[in-house]
């Protein structure tokens, strides 16, 4: 099953039906899908479920009704084992951004971390789930699929962040602050900590 966020609100792609009652449930073959992501968009719809077979075919059948945007981005730890955060759109967010040209997705994921935040010296250390949501750039829907990879740094230097991205601040967030952070963040980067247990 997959989960994609529309507006914060959860669309699972899904090939089983479940008997419960407070979701709407559409075919993933026939649905209007701009429809319904205007919907879920304007709270007319809290959370829905595509229903689609075949499970390994349901990403690309979505990607069909759907154009795609792909982005690489970063979970990073300090030497204190604290998290790179950046504040942007008054919410508190991970550092990512959109493939170029020829760019191997962890290239992809490096280049923004370090243009968004300043920081050097990144090392990948592995892959993380991927994450999915639904956003609109000139009167189009789309959905950006975010390749996500933990990494470690030594950098201490200054963190500056991207001014043309809308970033306010870039900081070091230790546990505590973590979990506070998160109840301003938006639902697939709670999952990426849910995934990672690193809130303990």
């Amino acid at each position: 099953m997959y989960k994609v966020f529309v507006n914060d609100k959860p669309l699972f792609l899904t090939n089983k039906v479940e008997k419960e009652t407070d979701f709407q449930i559409f075919l993933l073959e026939t649905v209007d899908i701009e429809q319904l992501i205007v919907k879920m968009f304007n709270n007319k719809v809290g959370k829905a479920f595509l229903y689609y077979p075949d499970e390994k075919a349901i990403l690309k059948k979505m990607k069909e009704k759907i154009p795609v945007a792909k982005a690489g981005g970063g979970l990073v730890y300090n030497d204190k084992g604290e998290v790179l955060f950046i504040f942007r759109n008054g919410k508190w967010d991970l550092p990512k951004g959109g493939v170029e040209k020829g760019e191997e997705m962890e290239e992809t994921a490096i280049r923004e971390v370090e243009e968004e935040t300043g920081v050097k010296k990144l090392k990948i250390v592995k892959k993380l789930p991927k994450t999915y949501h639904v956003f609109k750039r000139n009167g189009q829907y789309k959905l950006k699929i975010t390749y996500w990879y933990e990494m470690k740094t030594s950098y201490t230097g200054k963190l500056q962040g991207q001014e043309e991205e809308g970033i306010e601040k870039v900081a070091w967030l230790n546990p505590e602050e973590i979990k506070e952070a998160l109840t301003n963040s938006y639902e697939n980067i709670k999952l990426l900590f849910e995934e990672e247990l690193v809130v303990k």
